[in-house]
């Protein structure tokens, strides 16, 4: 796993950090990725009027495939497509990594409407 400076590498300015759109969405879909080198799970996850999005997540050694589905998680959009381990990954779910915890999905704690946009 990729070590993070603790330190923010690049001091960004409010119209900049806006160019990245990050929304929510509610995980309808879970299959585990069997293509991919490490353990990984395939979402179909859905964005409201923004459609219903497929990424694949390297998070199963915290949340098992009936923890994910209807979870609320946050999503940068406007990413490009990547293909990762034959799954075309439309969006990038967010999460803390920690080297202690693994990765830890970031979620709205209440309830919102699927494809708010995180400001």
């Amino acid at each position: 796993m990729e070590q993070i400076s603790p330190q923010p590498l690049q001091i960004l300015d409010f119209e900049t950090f806006l160019q990245v759109d990050m929304r929510v969405g509610t995980i309808i879909e879970v299959q585990e990725n069997i293509k991919a080198k490490k353990p990984a799970y395939i979402l179909k996850i859905d964005f409201g009027e923004l459609g219903i999005k497929t990424s694949s997540a390297q998070i199963v050694e915290n949340y098992t495939k009936d923890d994910l589905l209807h979870r609320q998680i946050v999503a940068v959009m406007n990413f490009p497509p990547k293909l990762v381990a034959g799954v075309k990954s439309e969006v990038l779910v967010l999460a803390a990594v920690c080297d202690f915890q693994g990765t830890v999905l970031l979620q709205p704690n209440l309830s919102v409407k699927n494809g708010v946009r995180i400001m």
